[in-house]
């Protein structure tokens, strides 16, 4: 006789310190009129009372009950700004998740937060692939022995194994993370990343060797990387995932598209439940002996406020309202704004008022829409308007700590948004354009390295005849002016390379002599070689400027300036390799 195994699962990911509800939109149709439907969906609160809600069902129909967290808690918003890692440790400790896998945006500034992150939560972080056999011993903020976290076992090239019962049996949980680790985040030196499916197929086979053939994959992969996962794996159940926000789940009838739930690679479901703690994944799972996952019945909810704002060409009576709001009510992915007034409570006291501060204090004035763009366009030939600004910023700022700089560099994806004409206040840059913390540094180049970066930079960004990781490396800067080719030979895109030279007491541009030492400016992101960026790690020296950050440069220029007056002249004069084609 067969049995089966059943398990009642939960699961978040990407939720980036998104604490309150989202604000979401929904496309709804009646009567052959098209509405837009606006609501705030999930935050903690929610997601908290219908995690308890299920762990009680769960309980009452005699299933094995698993709340599980896809990485990426940390950065995000002004909660995380404000408070780092605190507040999510302390609000996820409220939620009780079974265990947590880590994201890559968890190690954004190196082991220290992971170390905090860790000695305050109550449930295991799970970082199967994260080798820790070459760490310092010494080092202060060592991981290495931390009785939370499930990291790599090198003498057997697996994953140290989290056990949960599963009827008469044991259902493995392994967390697997990005082996690239060292390309988009900020690991220590010390701190390595072992390959994901290789990891994930030797520590399926320990397993199946030890009897336990239930085995549930926590992966911060990304959708495409759990299919190859699961493609490649044998013996997986299910995998659990997050890091590329992808939402599952039949949502057409309400404007999103979306995969379905609970799809298969290879008999073996993947689940993922979209982004920033607007969606909660459900589902209710049965397993054969053999770990083979035989129903899974579920979704992702959106939990929504009861009152919606609707908005068509038409008026919107309350007729249509009633029968807009009774689409979603009858929708098997809408729940409704039950939630933990306890978690709640916590957020309004704990951490709200810091925000709300930040929300009210002005730093200055925007005369015009300042667009961001991470690459040049026909609208916007020179490329992004915002990040021109941003580098100007950290030039005089890292010059008036009388630290000398020719000039400052720095990538497109540094900068988040567009900044909108009028007041700026703290939260607008904190929270929206600038909300990674990241130290500055400055260094001591040869002029030919210079050439090398950018050009090496912006084919990345573009995928001109290099792999390239997105367009978020496309290079902004100040105090440097480049035109860029992408037609030519690899190697001769730039054609030109001048660098703002003060003589006499006037500056003046001049090109860049490849022999010349010149000193720049620029994120430890950018510094540290990063997507493209390679070619700066040649650097004579590089020193971190403790007192100022991204961020920090940013907002004392505009405090100083009061706002962003002034014509930014373009740095950028941009040819792409599709021109003419």
């Amino acid at each position: 006789m067969t049995n089966r195994y059943s398990l009642k699962l939960a699961h978040i990911n990407d939720t980036h310190s998104h604490f309150d509800p989202s604000r979401v939109q929904f496309l709804l149709s009646h009567e052959q009129q098209s509405y837009e439907v606006y609501s705030h969906s999930g935050g903690y609160g929610r997601i908290g009372y219908q995690v308890q809600q299920a762990r009680s069902q769960a309980a009452d129909a005699g299933q094995d009950f698993l709340f599980l967290h896809g990485g990426d808690s940390f950065q995000g918003t002004l909660y995380f700004n404000q408070f780092k890692g605190v507040a999510n440790a302390d609000l996820l400790n409220r939620l009780a998740p079974d265990a947590m896998v880590l994201g890559n945006h968890e190690i954004d500034a190196g082991n220290q937060p992971v170390k905090q992150f860790l000695d305050t939560i109550n449930f295991p972080l799970l970082a199967g692939n994260m080798d820790l056999s070459q760490e310092d011993p010494l080092k202060q903020d060592r991981l290495a022995g931390h009785p939370k976290l499930f990291n790599y076992v090198p003498e057997h090239g697996s994953a140290k194994v989290l056990l949960k019962p599963l009827g008469d049996r044991q259902l493995a949980i392994i967390g697997i993370t990005l082996d690239q680790m060292k390309e988009i985040a900020r690991p220590d030196e010390d701190t390595h990343f072992a390959n994901a499916i290789a990891t994930t197929a030797n520590t399926v086979a320990k397993l199946k060797a030890q009897g336990i053939d239930h085995i549930l994959v926590l992966s911060h992969l990304g959708w495409d990387k759990d299919k190859e996962l699961a493609k490649e794996v044998h013996g997986i159940s299910l995998i659990v995932g997050g890091h590329s926000h992808t939402l599952q789940g039949d949502f057409s009838a309400i404007g999103h598209n979306a995969l379905p739930y609970g799809y298969r690679v290879d008999n073996t479901p993947i689940l993922h439940a979209g982004k920033y703690a607007e969606t909660l994944g459900l589902c209710d799972l049965e397993f054969d002996d053999q770990g083979l996952v035989t129903t899974l019945a579920g979704h992702n909810y959106f939990m929504l406020d009861k009152h919606l704002l609707i908005e068509g060409e038409q008026e919107v009576t309350a007729a249509t309202y009633d029968a807009l709001k009774q689409q979603l009510v009858t929708h098997p992915g809408i729940l409704w704004d039950d939630e933990l007034t306890e978690i709640n409570q916590v957020i309004a006291q704990r951490y709200r008022p810091a925000i709300d501060a930040l929300e009210h204090q002005v730093l200055g004035f925007v005369p015009k829409n300042l667009i961001h763009t991470r690459l040049p366009s026909k609208a916007l030939p020179h490329g992004s308007e915002i990040a021109p600004w941003v580098c100007k910023s950290i030039y005089h700022e890292t010059r008036n700590l009388d630290i000398q700089v020719d000039f400052a560099l720095h990538n497109a994806g540094g900068v988040r948004q567009s900044l909108n004409k009028g007041t700026v206040t703290m939260a607008d840059i904190l929270g929206r354009l600038l909300p990674f913390a990241l130290p500055l540094v400055k260094y001591r180049i040869q002029g030919r390295y210079l050439y090398q970066t950018l050009e090496s930079a912006i084919n990345s960004a573009t995928n001109n005849s290099i792999t390239g990781t997105g367009a978020g490396s496309f290079p902004y800067t100040y105090g440097l002016k480049y035109c860029y080719d992408g037609r030519q030979p690899l190697g001769a895109r730039i054609l030109q390379l001048e660098i703002l030279t003060e003589i006499a007491g006037e500056m003046q541009w001049h090109s860049v002599m490849p022999d010349r030492l010149y000193s720049g400016v620029s994120s430890a992101y950018t510094a540290s070689g990063k997507e493209g960026y390679q070619a700066l790690l040649s650097a004579e020296q590089q020193e971190s400027i403790e007192a100022l950050t991204l961020p920090q440069a940013f907002i004392r220029f505009m405090q100083r300036e009061e706002g962003l007056h002034g014509v930014m002249p373009p740095h950028v004069l941009y040819t792409s390799h599709l021109d003419g084609h």
